[in-house]
């Protein structure tokens, strides 16, 4: 499946200075974007124009962002990134469960916003050209063929689904460890952040605890004849590999 360099980005913001600033940056970057102040006006849109990336702000009016988000994964692969003012540790570790693969405070740097775009695209394609998938079908939403099934977490469980269906399930902790692994596949996550995640901004820092929710999950797995797909790096992180379970 051939696709195109840039990607086709919808961004919902009810504020209109910062929507029309972000539209106009992003198309001086070279992306292909439409905008939608409310979820009611992007769902019109969204039949005539289809697009690869989503950017969603959560307080938005009527339909709120977190409720975008989680029909937007039952709807096909889309890139979803959220931008909000919001940025309490609940509001996060919940738009993470729901499917979106950044999670960007305001105000936003507008560099640093296009990069983390092409860099999600790039991931986007790679699943599409190399057959790695993550659970949300085709880009650009529309079902086309059988994707790969995948390793995928269901928040209100909680649990944990293999590509084979097998669910495992979750304690709270365990569920927001691998929301934090799943949202970033292959890629090594330093465990101070893995802390931060947990635990939230603490003065005594024990990484050992993160340690220690790994081997709880881990037996439990064991038990229930599942293999995760979860590497150690000595000295760098955790790292989500997918594989077979």
């Amino acid at each position: 499946m051939a696709l195109e360099a840039q990607p086709r980005l919808a961004l919902i913001e009810d504020h209109a200075d910062l929507r029309e600033e972000l539209q106009v940056f992003l198309a001086a970057q070279g992306f292909s974007v439409w905008t939608a102040a409310d979820a009611e006006s992007f769902w019109r849109m969204l039949h005539a124009r289809p697009v690869d990336i989503v950017l969603i702000d959560i307080g938005l009016p009527g339909e709120d962002g977190f409720s975008v988000a989680s029909y937007l994964r039952e709807l096909g692969r889309y890139g979803l990134i959220i931008l909000t003012a919001r940025g309490g540790l609940d509001d996060k570790l919940h738009g993470l469960a729901l499917g979106a693969d950044h999670f960007l405070v305001k105000p936003v740097n507008f560099l640093e916003l296009a990069g983390q775009i092409q860099a999600l695209w790039s991931r986007l394609r790679r699943d599409v050209t190399g057959g790695s998938a993550e659970g949300r079908g085709p880009v650009g939403g529309a079902a086309s063929g059988n994707p790969e099934p995948a390793w995928r977490l269901d928040a209100a469980g909680p649990c944990l689904f293999t590509p084979q269906g097998k669910s495992l399930p979750l304690t709270p902790q365990e569920n927001t460890l691998l929301a934090a692994l799943l949202q970033r596949p292959g890629e090594v996550i330093a465990k101070q952040e893995l802390h931060e995640v947990l635990f939230g901004n603490t003065e005594d820092t024990d990484l050992h605890r993160v340690d220690v929710v790994l081997s709880r999950l881990r037996r439990k797995a064991m038990a229930e004849t599942v293999r995760l797909p979860i590497r150690t790096l000595f000295g760098r992180g955790l790292v989500f590999q997918g594989g077979e379970s």
